[in-house]
């Protein structure tokens, strides 16, 4: 005779209607995170930096291009007069590789987020340059580019 464990859980269901419905209520009650912004992508990207450039160490040049962001009206004029210019990509790393002069990301949130049109301009003139220039949906995206721009 054959013992029984008696687990506590009640035994499995056999009516397929009724597990498709315990999927559906568990698909329904799982939390949706949120997107990540821009600023935490950027910040998530320069920590990766930080451990690949021993693998990488052209990496010490890659750097961030502040010319996005909110300011009040006196700081974005001042901005303004100093030459920042609306649209630079995020991005830049200053190393020639593959025939371009380097490489310029414009990094976006994994959904959501569009070039604007000084954006786009900045893109297709600095390609024009010879400068190899990406959109990257998050860090993951721009870690890939970063390190197939390196390794061409």
């Amino acid at each position: 005779m054959s013992a029984i464990k008696n687990t506590g859980l009640p035994p499995p269901m056999k009516d397929p209607t009724a597990n498709a419905a315990i999927a559906r209520a568990d698909k329904a009650r799982k939390v949706k995170l949120p997107i990540p912004t821009e600023s935490q992508e950027q910040k998530w990207l320069f920590e990766w930096k930080f451990y690949a450039r021993r693998t990488y160490p052209e990496l010490a040049l890659l750097h961030a291009i502040p010319n996005g962001g909110f300011r009040n009206k006196v700081t974005a004029a001042r901005l303004k007069a100093e030459g920042v210019c609306p649209g630079v990509p995020d991005l830049c790393l200053p190393v020639p590789r593959g025939g371009f002069y380097g490489l310029y990301i414009e990094l976006k949130r994994r959904k959501g987020g569009k070039l604007s049109d000084d954006q786009a301009a900045w893109i297709r003139d600095l390609g024009r340059q010879g400068y190899c220039v990406k959109v990257c949906r998050g860090w993951e995206e721009a870690k890939d580019v970063i390190i197939g721009y390196l390794e061409s």
